[in-house]
């Protein structure tokens, strides 16, 4: 357990710098396509790690962000991989996956809701039916891909860029809600509630950006 820490804290790090060059470069090059790896695989760390410990410590709550951000990152992964004849299988293992942690997070909020200090495990509503949308939302998307077959063009790149962003904004929200992690690393300037929300912000506003690419004009994305 204590090697869990360090792999967490190294995986994280790496995890929002590679997220934060792939998502500001242009899509399709070299750069997005190397930095977007990393990302994947510090990422899928970053979860692995944190979810064996919340496990062991009976983290509910980090249980559901791990998992579900580990979901986020694979079938963000696999929507521009190409298709197999095992892809079909993978995707309703992966949507029955996020059904369970849709609904889980949101019998959690409810729970909170009702609950006489408005918590549950130490954590009001919100968190709680965030994952829940994006759980169910994912479930929705990955149904949709099934009955189709396959997506191509604009849907398959929406697809892919909300999942990465969405798994960016959860390690960005993580890391950036504590003050003691940021003030270990950065100066007291940057400190401060604002400053702290601005990296998280960024990242979903850059998301609405290129999906707002995505709609009205053509992102060159090379297969």
């Amino acid at each position: 357990m204590p090697l869990l820490l360090p792999i967490h804290i190294a995986a994280a790090a790496l995890g929002l710098v590679s997220g934060a060059v792939a998502l500001s470069v242009a899509k399709g090059g070299t750069i997005h396509r190397n930095s977007g790896t990393v990302f994947a695989f510090s990422m899928i760390a970053m979860c692995a790690s944190a979810l064996v410990a919340a496990v062991a410590k009976g983290q509910a709550t980090n249980v559901i962000a791990a998992s579900m951000t580990a979901y986020l990152v694979l079938t963000g992964v696999t929507t521009v991989r190409p298709r197999s004849a095992a892809s079909r299988r993978r995707d309703i293992g992966l949507m029955l996956v996020a059904l369970a942690l849709g609904l889980t997070a949101i019998a959690a909020g409810l729970a909170a809701i009702v609950s006489p200090d408005g918590k549950v495990f130490g954590f009001p509503p919100f968190p709680f039916f965030l994952f829940g949308v994006l759980g169910l939302s994912g479930c929705a998307g990955d149904l949709r891909m099934i009955r189709s077959g396959s997506l191509r063009g604009g849907p398959r790149l929406a697809r892919h860029l909300w999942r990465m962003c969405m798994a960016l904004f959860i390690a960005a929200a993580s890391f950036f809600s504590i003050r003691a992690r940021v003030a270990a690393i950065f100066p007291a300037p940057f400190v401060s509630p604002a400053a702290r929300v601005l990296p998280v912000l960024l990242v979903l506003a850059a998301m609405f950006y290129w999906l707002w690419r995505l709609r009205w004009r053509t992102i060159p994305v090379r297969a």
